[in-house]
């Protein structure tokens, strides 16, 4: 899949944090991934942790005690047991069903949607494996914060992957993951306020001009981790759309990520902001 060429297709591209949850459908799990797909998310964010035989899982490393009821972490035990824990619901009731392997949500999503592999760097090695098993290089993006042990292993074990720096309200490495044997494509960019550099028009016109997408959060996983100057999936939801995700796609910004696909969608779309489905949009980097 040609990740910049979609973006140029649907003039903003949907992301799913870790599928489309809530009620009954735990994040993380093959049926939010479903969901995701049938309302047509672009890309598909998920979280993987390892066993402590080294089996790779779909799951938020730390968070063993919402989405699983336990407060051991998955990888202090053998993929056998693993395998046999349920997902949590949004009322922490056990559901039907089970953790994930990260081959199995590979397997579903395979030719269907980019993917966001979060929490890479932690088994760089043990992914970028299992992605060239299943033939799927062209479908993967991963991020990492930008330490240079983060980027070594990018370079070593995934440099044609796609791949994003993270920058928090200026982005100063630019420049540098340029030069390095990394199939660099953009930026996941968080900022607190309106004015920061990385929110600006002229910092996301630039990468445009150098072929490069820009990525922003309207999710809420805390409301005092401000991730977008408060335009975002609440002020969406609760107040006016126009105010969250109206403000960022007319920012400028590729990517949105939301844990409210199909409004978001249906938004976008009915106001011209993005490409419905079957149309297409050219937009110039």
């Amino acid at each position: 899949m040609d990740l910049l060429q979609m973006a140029k297709e649907k003039k903003v591209l949907l992301v799913a944090h870790r599928g489309v949850c809530g009620a009954n459908i735990p994040p993380n799990s093959l049926q939010a991934f479903q969901i995701a797909l049938n309302q047509g998310a672009d890309v598909i964010e998920l979280d993987v942790d390892c066993s402590a035989d080294g089996t790779l899982f779909v799951q938020h490393p730390k968070m063993e005690k919402v989405h699983l009821r336990m407060q051991d972490r998955i990888r202090t035990y053998p993929a056998s047991v693993v395998e046999q824990l349920y997902l949590s619901n949004a009322d922490q009731c056990r559901t039907a069903w089970k953790i994930p392997r990260l081959e199995e949500a590979l397997r579903l999503m395979k030719g269907k949607c980019v993917i966001n592999i979060d929490k890479f760097w932690e088994n760089p090695e043990k992914i970028a494996r299992l992605i060239r098993k299943l033939g799927m290089e062209d479908q993967i993006l991963i991020k990492t914060a930008n330490r240079p042990e983060y980027l070594e292993a990018v370079e070593q074990y995934a440099p044609d992957l796609y791949y994003m720096t993270i920058a928090t309200d200026v982005d100063v490495v630019h420049e540098e993951i340029q030069k390095r044997r990394i199939n660099y494509v953009g930026a996941e960019v968080l900022f607190k306020e309106e004015d920061a550099p990385v929110a600006g028009r002229d910092y996301i016109e630039k990468m445009h001009r150098e072929g490069k997408i820009v990525w922003v959060n309207a999710l809420v996983y805390d409301y005092k981790a401000v991730l977008a100057a408060y335009h975002n999936d609440d002020v969406s939801m609760i107040e006016d759309p126009e105010k969250g995700w109206g403000w960022l796609a007319d920012r400028g910004f590729d990517l949105i990520q939301t844990d409210f696909l199909l409004p978001c969608r249906q938004f976008l779309e009915e106001t011209g902001r993005r490409t419905a489905s079957g149309q297409k949009n050219k937009k110039a980097f």
